[in-house]
């Protein structure tokens, strides 16, 4: 058995689902089990919506006209959507009378994308000859705490998923990115949360292989926005897929592949437009390539916070007392550097404005405080990396070469990555050079 999971991009139109139901046609015999997100940016005007509702507009027809001209490219009923619709506007009009949104009732707002989806992509597959049924997530096991908008699944609940799909005689098409908690609540499991619910299913499955399938090349050698000489990487290891993603990649999230790797269960990245290519492969062990890195990554628009405190004869104390009043204020680090009398840190700058003053005043007390803004984290990433002295020779001639001032440089203890900080400006130009350098055309 094999798990096929359609992200929102890829389902958006009648015509991108007729497309990925011909991909579902051509591995039948691997007896696919396929999660589905919800259609385009559904989630986004659910959200939308919910918001409106709380300020006592009730606005439905959107929504109900874009997934009824979904249904009607593809030539289905649109019966088994209609009970969702009119469910969904009572929710909304509930909103609207008590005026309050709590993070449960959005989350049961954001539940009817996913819900919708599978049955117009189950109907879609049906109507192509395949018999196929809609599956809620839920309704087979897939259990989660309380935490909602990112709740996280429960233990032992694999067995009973993997038992609820085995029953199933049609092809199951199961909601992605929402699961329910012990007391019914619907809940959502976060940012890639049909990734995710992929991994889950495919873990309780045991099945032979993950596909994730976006509109993109699988992971990238950069992003080929920036660098136009950007390739796709056949196979990577799940920590090198780490890595990239902290530091930019939004093509995965690896805390969704865990219950995958957990069970060495390959996970591919492949692409609707082009089925026929092969995409990235993710797995568990590395595979090193003849190349000196595998890919560049950037984190744009960031900000460096430098504070100076001679009065502290204690590193520790010094980024301990730092640590906490940046914990206070809810404020996260990417990277950070100390030295006897000083610590430096780099943080988003999307933080309200009131945030970050509120914590540099609280640093203050600390020492003189320096905030730098549109910085940006450039990282280099690969396996390859790991006990060859030379590559750091080789990234900063090329910095230099280009005159550009990197701050903030940190080599993982892993030794897969390697992070310097730059000016948002100079992203472009230094990706552009460092892949021309460390990984070719």
């Amino acid at each position: 058995m094999i798990v096929m999971k359609f992200g929102g991009s890829s389902v958006g139109t009648s015509d991108k689902i007729k497309r990925c139901v011909g991909i579902v046609k051509k591995q039948m015999d691997k007896r696919p089990v396929i999660v589905v997100s919800a259609h385009g940016k559904t989630t986004d005007n659910l959200i939308g919506s919910a918001k409106k509702a709380l300020e006592g507009k009730v606005e439905m027809e959107s929504i109900r006209a874009y997934h009824q001209g979904i249904a009607e490219g593809l030539e289905i009923d649109m019966e088994p959507v209609n009970p969702l619709i009119h469910d969904l506007e009572s929710l909304l009009h509930g909103i609207s009378l008590i005026k309050e949104l709590t993070p449960r009732t959005l989350d049961h707002v954001m539940s009817f994308g996913e819900r919708i989806s599978s049955c117009i992509f189950a109907a879609a597959l049906v109507r192509e000859g395949i018999p196929a049924v809609p599956v809620n997530s839920y309704d087979i096991g897939l259990l989660t705490d309380s935490r909602f908008g990112s709740a996280a699944p429960l233990k032992g609940i694999e067995e009973k998923i993997g038992k609820s799909i085995a029953v199933i005689t049609e092809v199951p098409v199961i909601t992605g990115f929402i699961a329910r908690d012990e007391k019914q609540n619907i809940t959502t499991l976060g940012r890639s949360g049909s990734d995710f619910t992929a991994s889950i299913i495919g873990a309780a499955i045991e099945a032979e292989e993950i596909q994730i399938w976006k509109d993109v090349d699988g992971v990238m050698t950069a992003d080929p926005s920036v660098c136009s000489s950007a390739q796709n990487i056949p196979v990577m290891s799940f920590n090198e897929a780490s890595e990239l993603s902290y530091y930019g990649a939004e093509v995965l999230h690896p805390s969704t592949l865990v219950p995958a790797m957990a069970k060495k269960i390959p996970v591919r990245v492949a692409n609707t437009l082009k089925p026929g290519e092969p995409g990235t492969m993710v797995l568990a062990d590395s595979k090193l390539v003849k190349r000196i890195a595998k890919s560049i990554v950037y984190k744009e628009d960031l900000c460096l916070i430098h504070i100076a405190s001679p009065k502290f004869n204690s590193t520790t104390k010094l980024l301990s007392s730092t640590l906490e009043i940046l914990n206070q204020h809810d404020i996260g680090i990417h990277i950070a550097a100390t030295s006897e009398s000083s610590v430096s840190f780099v943080t988003n700058q999307s933080y309200p404005e009131e945030v970050l003053h509120g914590a540099s005043t609280d640093l203050q007390q600390i020492g003189a405080v320096s905030i730098e803004k549109d910085k940006a984290l450039i990282c280099v990433v690969g396996e390859e990396l790991k006990g060859n002295p030379k590559v750091l020779g080789d990234i900063f001639a090329c910095v230099g070469k280009a005159e550009i001032k990197a701050k903030m440089v940190s080599q993982s203890a892993s030794e897969i990555n390697i992070a310097f900080l730059v000016d948002n400006s100079q992203i472009a130009g230094t990706v552009i050079d460092l892949h021309n350098i460390l990984i070719g055309v």
